[in-house]
């Protein structure tokens, strides 16, 4: 596969704050730095072989759509809150690393098929309520919802490039299959691009691997 997806992406008003609270939630490390990224222990691998990170960028005023979360266990359980307000269902409150990232939307089947072309990870389950993809790692789980996008997402996820791909033929291969440039003010100056799937989730194509900078953030770390 040409395209993987590498960490969610949760804007907040207390950056430090929200990367401590997922840090000590997972058992995880917090990383500082432009932005602080939330991993396993062991030194920044980006992306991980099998766990998908928490990348928390800062912002000035609360964003309201929360369309996208972060189910902390398998099976079904209460639903809690992070310090901003970011829901994430958890299994007899003990969560677990991350187990999957459900997004709720208007139609699961559609969504699953443009997922699953776009990240190439196979069809697992799919409803007319639910569909799941799962390759290693999270699964991607797509709920019902009748309500559709209404406001800019907390949280989107970021796909990361690899083998002999290169972002842009993959932003312009994404365009084909449905998906559509979002402006959400980032100039023209980025290394990423910005996009809606056909349901209007925001996701971002970022142009290069972290593995260069894992040194640097990897010897300035916080729990």
């Amino acid at each position: 596969m040409s395209l993987r997806p590498v960490q969610v992406n949760i804007k907040a008003v207390d950056p430090p704050a929200v990367a401590r609270f997922w840090a000590r939630a997972l058992g995880w490390t917090a990383y500082p730095g432009e932005t602080t990224y939330v991993g396993p222990t062991g030194g920044l691998r980006w992306p991980h072989p099998t766990a998908i990170g928490i990348d928390v960028v800062g912002v000035p005023a609360p964003v309201a759509g929360t369309r996208l979360r972060l189910r902390l266990s398998t099976g079904d359980g209460p639903t809690l809150t992070d310090p901003e307000g970011n829901e994430f269902p958890v299994r007899d409150g003990d969560p677990t690393p991350v187990s999957a990232i459900t997004l709720d939307c208007v139609d699961p089947r559609a969504m699953a098929d443009f997922w699953s072309r776009a990240i190439d990870w196979p069809l697992r389950e799919v409803t007319d309520e639910h569909a799941v993809l799962r390759a290693s790692g999270p699964s991607l789980e797509f709920h019902r919802s009748p309500v559709g996008r209404t406001a800019p997402d907390r949280l989107h996820l970021d796909l990361l490039p690899h083998g002999d791909t290169t972002s842009a033929a993959e932003v312009a291969r994404l365009r084909d299959l449905g998906a559509t440039d979002l402006d959400v003010g980032q100039g023209d100056d980025v290394s990423w691009t910005c996009l809606s799937d056909p349901e209007g989730h925001e996701f971002c194509v970022l142009a290069r691997p972290r593995s260069d900078v894992a040194e640097d953030l990897s010897s300035s770390t916080s729990d």
